[in-house]
């Protein structure tokens, strides 16, 4: 989460504009309005290393969304990352359903007379 955070923030140019963040049903999602995603490098922004043009002049080694996908990947999961209608970048990632917590049962929950 950080990583996707961190990021958001550091392209999101002026930082006028809320960072976005949708967790739901195993998927996380982080949203900015920075200068969004080029199609070409989509693919590879989760390579270890790999910094778009845009990146160039920026802090960070490349690292930090190839640490998403290994850590998503390792959770039965899988990484994207798009251009954001409007503007800016959509990026994030899943896990498996067998890795959320499971819903609380009512029924496995009994309340304890302590009264003795």
């Amino acid at each position: 989460m950080s990583n996707l955070l961190e990021n958001a923030a550091k392209f999101d140019g002026d930082g006028d504009e809320p960072i976005d963040v949708h967790i739901r049903r195993g998927t996380i999602t982080v949203s900015d309005r920075g200068p969004g995603i080029d199609a070409a490098d989509a693919e590879r922004v989760f390579d270890r290393f790999y910094r778009a043009d845009i990146a160039h002049g920026l802090p960070g080694s490349g690292l930090g969304l190839a640490i998403v996908r290994d850590v998503a990947e390792a959770h039965g999961g899988t990484v994207f990352a798009r251009t954001r209608s409007g503007g800016g970048a959509t990026v994030g990632f899943t896990v498996s359903p067998s890795r959320l917590l499971p819903a609380p049962e009512a029924d496995l929950v009994t309340p304890q007379d302590t009264r003795g």
